[in-house]
């Protein structure tokens, strides 16, 4: 199977690693990566708790990694101090300036990893010890800076640092994973084209939206995270599948923040599962999801696609 000297090296035998998507990236699918010869990441997003972290580190196997979101383990300090515990093979904590939980699981012998948006932002991570970094391009799906393309991102990160880079961002077929691959990364940070599957989290609904979804029906906005009353920082947008709630509300976020009856609305569309309104986070990828697939699918059919395509050229 496709392999990089990286991935050689942690003992994988895909360069994959599924990106800890909060309610998507659930211990299933953690498990299916893992067993398909990637890294499986488990993701605690905006309602990640320690009990929650506790519950879903059952259905993992021996080989696994953990995603932490800064803001939300400065609420609750002890889903970092659980995530420790469970000793992953990787723990990736991402959105916030604090580095210092780098040290902490250096001490506890587990890698680390962080998701960066530029080249400063990867040389300061570097020096504070960070063993991979992820470059994350503005076409990811869920919450990043929507700044600069995979690629330019990728070019620019890999001549700042020479810890191991993973790309982000778009990646969702053999010719993208190629592409980064021969670009220089070490390995694939995977997304949107995972969410669908049948091992994620993702409703049956949500996921006849992904597939009905083109690359142009995506959008980064902050309007979902105001009407739930996330403190997501304002530099971290998701993107998300574009709907009426988008519509009406973006670029209205301080009128959003004073409606309860808007925040209520949406509320109430999550709990229904109105995709309408309620939120599905997608990257530009998403128009190279076609079905419901296995995990083991995917990943066989973007590795065995991209290892003929190199071969080739």
């Amino acid at each position: 199977m496709l392999s990089t000297p990286w991935s050689r090296g942690v003992g994988l035998r895909a360069p994959i690693v599924n990106a800890p998507m909060g309610g998507v990236a659930g211990g299933r699918l953690a498990a299916a990566v893992s067993a398909a010869g990637g890294l499986g990441m488990v993701g605690m997003g905006s309602t990640g708790s320690a009990a929650s972290l506790t519950a879903v580190l059952r259905q993992v196997g021996e080989t696994f990694g953990i995603g932490l979101v800064d803001w939300v383990i400065r609420q609750e300090p002890e889903l970092l101090d659980v995530a420790l515990e469970a000793r992953p093979v990787l723990l990736s904590v991402s959105f916030g300036a604090d580095l210092s939980w780098i040290a902490r699981a250096r001490d506890a012998g587990i890698a680390t990893a962080t998701q960066v948006y530029d080249a400063d932002g990867a040389r300061r991570v570097a020096g504070a010890g960070i063993d991979v970094v992820v470059a994350r391009g503005a076409e990811g799906g869920g919450h990043g800076e929507a700044n600069v393309a995979t690629l330019p991102l990728l070019d620019a990160v890999l001549d700042a640092v020479s810890v191991p880079v993973l790309a982000a961002g778009g990646i969702a077929s053999p010719r993208s994973l190629a592409a980064v691959l021969v670009a220089g990364a070490a390995g694939a940070w995977l997304g949107t084209c995972l969410s669908a599957c049948s091992e994620a989290l993702t409703t049956d609904a949500a996921r006849r939206a992904l597939i009905a979804a083109r690359e142009t029906d995506t959008t980064p906005t902050r309007v979902f995270d105001v009407g739930r009353g996330y403190p997501w920082p304002q530099r971290f947008p998701s993107r998300v599948l574009r709907n009426d709630f988008v519509a009406r509300w973006d670029g209205r976020e301080g009128a959003l923040a004073d409606d309860a009856g808007a925040r209520a609305e949406l509320a109430e569309a999550i709990a229904a599962e109105d995709y309408r309104l309620a939120p599905i986070d997608a990257g530009q990828g998403v128009g190279k999801i076609t079905g419901v697939e296995s995990v083991a699918d995917v990943i066989e059919r973007l590795c065995a696609g991209a290892e003929q395509l190199l071969t080739r050229w």
